[in-house]
């Protein structure tokens, strides 16, 4: 059974490299996930006088999320937190009140930075609010991974065999948790 993954990737840059760590997941992901971006630079910034009237561009958010069976966070870490973009398309699908869209799915988190530390702390700081939203989370892998000049290439292609390797495994570990959820949730 191949199951669906919306992927968001933290940075809104087209030159991110978390977008071409996505891209490198998504080929490195066994044949039982079909990875999809969710893009989230096209949403305006929260606020609850939305509520009554959510833009279309929020709404189509909140759908793409609930058409998905699990969701993948690739996401840098600016001033050892979230960026403010992934914070804010979180906010859009939690929200209104009652209508949280990230209600029981399925996600991992991984991320990538120039820093010896890769995306820790930012991962750190998503687990909490995901948390809160009542994501179910992997937690059998973490992946802090510390970006190098020609690490990943813009089609996906890792140069480095080791974290190649590492990839695939994370990826084999998340479709394996994603599957363990749905089974889980099916049979109530």
């Amino acid at each position: 059974m191949t199951h669906t993954v919306g992927y968001l990737v933290g940075s809104l840059a087209k030159a991110s490299i978390n977008r071409k760590l996505a891209t490198a997941l998504a080929k490195l992901a066994p044949d039982s996930l079909q990875l999809r971006e969710i893009p989230i630079a096209e949403l305006p910034l929260y606020s609850y006088d939305y509520d009554a009237d959510y833009p279309a561009v929020a709404r189509k958010f909140k759908e793409s999320i609930e058409g998905v069976d699990a969701l993948l966070f690739v996401t840098p870490e600016y001033n050892r937190s979230i960026p403010g973009g992934l914070k804010n398309a979180l906010d859009w699908a939690s929200r209104p009140w009652g209508t949280n869209s990230l209600t029981g799915k399925p996600a991992g988190i991984i991320g990538t930075s120039p820093g010896a530390i890769g995306t820790a702390l930012a991962q750190a700081h998503l687990r909490s609010v995901l948390c809160f939203s009542n994501v179910a989370l992997f937690n059998g892998m973490e992946g802090y991974l510390q970006f190098k000049p020609d690490l990943i290439d813009d089609q996906g292609n890792v140069s480095n065999p080791d974290t190649e390797k590492f990839l695939r495994k994370y990826m084999d570990a998340y479709a394996a948790f994603v599957k363990q959820q749905i089974a889980a949730r099916a049979a109530g």
